[in-house]
């Protein structure tokens, strides 16, 4: 048993045999993955092939984390978001709702990717920005904000949107 902190209090989980990071039973993680010894994966996350999930890194909720993905430091992915393909979250980001971050995308420092919101390619979300409603940021593109900026992010709720 242990508690995630989720509100759920102690729920039954194990210590994943690669890492040692505790994993909800109602979750799943492959036995190639990584998850560290502080970090967690419970709700019925799903972390696949050769991800890894380390420092006190969370994911939960239907999150998948896959491919060669990485999510460290205090990072947060939740909801039903996705992270794949040798993208990395870290620092204190956050990727939750239907968001996707893949390629070699890197989402760190406060920023937070949600809603359907798509990071992919070479791109960088960073510092305190935010990302979301459909957007979607390509290529080589770098979204930054620091804390005084009025406009932090891309949002576009109405249609989609290329960043590049």
């Amino acid at each position: 048993m242990y508690d995630f902190n989720d509100g759920n209090g102690p729920v039954p989980a194990h210590k994943h045999l690669k890492g040692g990071g505790w994993v909800a039973d109602t979750a799943y993680v492959a036995d190639i993955a990584y998850v560290g010894p502080e970090a967690k994966v419970f709700g019925n996350a799903k972390v696949f092939g050769y991800a890894r999930v380390y420092c006190r890194a969370e994911v939960s909720g239907n999150a998948r984390v896959s491919g060669d993905a990485w999510v460290f430091g205090y990072a947060k992915v939740f909801g039903y978001a996705r992270v794949f393909d040798g993208a990395w979250v870290y620092d204190n980001a956050e990727v939750f709702g239907d968001a996707e971050v893949s390629d070699n995308a890197r989402v760190y420092g406060n920023a937070r990717v949600y809603g359907n919101a798509e990071v992919f390619g070479d791109a960088r979300v960073y510092g305190n920005a935010l990302v979301f409603g459909d957007a979607w940021v390509r290529g080589y593109a770098h979204v930054c904000s620091d804390v005084g900026d009025s406009k932090p992010g891309v949002n576009t709720t109405r249609t989609p949107q290329s960043v590049t």
